[in-house]
């Protein structure tokens, strides 16, 4: 007799699913970034993704046992596509709810949430070291662009940049 998997639903995350997204995403960050790199709190998640204006939206999986997956996400604009897109921050499946195909069932939630807001396009990076994910992004259909790369700046020299220090 075969195990039957358990019912997921995918569904907009409400802020009482604060606490599980920053599991996920801290234990996504405990493998793949460096020590230290994950300084967020539930709270910074509850104030910047519950205000009048959030800055980022989530999508979860959640099955008999909570929330066993997200896809953190937030809206673009394409100068060069004159369009709209949306922005992937974060896709995390725990280990234990792998291989049923909520990542992508995530990701296609994503897009036709995204097409509503009329998106046209998806982006992401993925952690150079994370072969697995780079893995699952081309079998979904994402192609790596390498056309661009990524700088970044924060903390003091965030601030010298902008003349505050």
């Amino acid at each position: 007799m075969s195990e039957r998997l358990p019912e997921i639903a995918i569904r907009g995350a409400t802020v009482e699913d604060a606490r599980a997204i920053h599991g996920l995403i801290r234990e996504l960050a405990e493998t793949v970034g460096p020590a230290g790199r994950f300084r967020s709190t539930v709270g910074q998640y509850l104030k910047h993704g519950s205000s009048a204006n959030p800055l980022f939206e989530a999508l979860v999986a959640e099955g008999d046992d909570g929330v066993v997956g997200v896809v953190l996400y937030f809206y673009t604009f394409s100068s060069w596509f004159g369009e709209p897109g949306v922005y992937v921050q974060d896709l995390v499946v725990t280990r234990a709810a792998r291989g049923q195909g909520l990542g992508e069932k995530l990701l296609h939630e994503l897009v036709r949430v995204a097409h509503r807001r009329e998106a046209t396009h998806m982006r992401l990076a993925v952690d150079c070291n994370n072969t697995g994910a780079m893995r699952f992004y081309e079998r979904c259909g994402l192609a790596n662009i390498e056309s661009d790369f990524i700088y970044g700046i924060e903390g003091d020299e965030f601030l010298r940049l902008g003349g505050m220090l």
